[in-house]
Parts: C-alpha cells; sequence; structure tokens
C-alpha cells in the first residue's frame, strides 16, 4: 500500500510570498487508512508572532523561541516526508508554506499535494460546511488535541482522508483509492463524480 503524508502548519499570517512564516509544522503519515507515523515541530523562523495569531493557535513568542530554527526543523521533515505525496485540508495554503520553508532550507519539494476541501465538496456537497471542524463534527471523526494546533489538525485531516477512502471503497466500490485518483477527484465537477469514478473503474 502506498504511503500519503498529512500535513498541517500553523503560521504567522496567510502568505509567504507578503512575509508570513510557519510556526510549527505537523505531518501524519498514513497507509491503509491508518496511522503509521508522526512528525511534529515548533519551528523559530525569526519573526514575531501577531497577538491575534496567539489567541488563535496558542502559540507564543516564547515558545517559538525556544524551538529548533526553521531550516533544522523543515530539513527534518522533508527527509520524513522523502517522496511521499502529500495531503492537507485546504492544501493551496499549506503548499504554499511547504514550498517556501523548504526552498528557504535549501530543499526541492517534488511531492504532489491532494486537497480534502475539494474533495469534501464532491463527496459530501450536502455537509454543512467544508472546514475541518465542521467536517469532523459531520462525520463524527474523532478530535485529538486543540484545534489551530498543527498535530491536533493533521491527525483530524487524516481521519477525514481515511473516511474519504473509505466511502470511494463502499459506495463506488473503488479497490484502492490512490493519491493520483484523489487528485483527479478534486478537479471533477461535482456532478460528474459518478460518472467519472464508473470510466476510472472501467480503465483500471
Amino acid at each position: 500500500m502506498t504511503r500519503i503524508a498529512v500535513i498541517d502548519f500553523e503560521t504567522t499570517g496567510i502568505s509567504p510570498a507578503m512575509g508570513d512564516r510557519a510556526t510549527e509544522v505537523a505531518i501524519v503519515m498514513m497507509e491503509g487508512g491508518r496511522v503509521v507515523d508522526r512528525f511534529q515541530s515548533l519551528m523559530n523562523a525569526g519573526v514575531r508572532i501577531p497577538s491575534f495569531i496567539t489567541q488563535l493557535t496558542g502559540i507564543t513568542n516564547a515558545m517559538v523561541a525556544n524551538a529548533p530554527p526553521a531550516a533544522q526543523v523543515m530539513a527534518e521533515a522533508g527527509r520524513f516526508v522523502g517522496e511521499v505525496p502529500m495531503v492537507a485540508h485546504n492544501a493551496a495554503f499549506d503548499r504554499k508554506f511547504w514550498v517556501e520553508e523548504l526552498a528557504r532550507a535549501g530543499l526541492d519539494a517534488p511531492q504532489p499535494f491532494a486537497c480534502t476541501v475539494l474533495l469534501s465538496r464532491r463527496l459530501y456537497p450536502q455537509a454543512p460546511s467544508h472546514r475541518l471542524g465542521a467536517l469532523a463534527d459531520y462525520h463524527r471523526l474523532p478530535r485529538t488535541g486543540q484545534a489551530h494546533r498543527a498535530l491536533a489538525d493533521a491527525e483530524m485531516a487524516a481521519a477525514l482522508l481515511a473516511r474519504i477512502q473509505a466511502d470511494l471503497r463502499e459506495r463506488y466500490a473503488v479497490p484502492e483509492p490512490t493519491h493520483a485518483l484523489l487528485r483527479a477527484l478534486q478537479t471533477w465537477p461535482r456532478a460528474a463524480v459518478p460518472k467519472r469514478l464508473s470510466e476510472y473503474l472501467c480503465e483500471a
């Protein structure tokens, strides 16, 4: 079975292009719908955390002051992931920081990303919201820690990914919902999902 790495960042803002940096990263390694390994660390990027971010995440300037340098943490995270394909909830956000923080450490980011927001919009259009916490409640997924901390959110996203893969197996008879399939599915029009999955199974 192919592994998938589910990642979550906590950051000082929404855009590395505007100078925002990561303050915490967590990666949950999945295989066959189960967690097989974890990586988590605060990181010191040498920038101050705005007070409203501290209120949201609980991560303080004192906490990151005592954390390892960002380049060290990202090098360790890069080794942990290797070339395993990745998933995030709102992957456009996490991928930007993954690419930027690895680049600052002099490292490449070859991993393709899939997004549980986009997948959930196609598979669960009836959900009241496609925010991570709302989807966890909708599917009655476990919450393992404080929201807006990287490991708790990565584990919640990993549980959501496992549910998505289980539903693809049970509802659509997809024997192995691969990362490549997830990346394709997230681009399909919602109404076309059953037909596209049927075509995929015929071609497999």
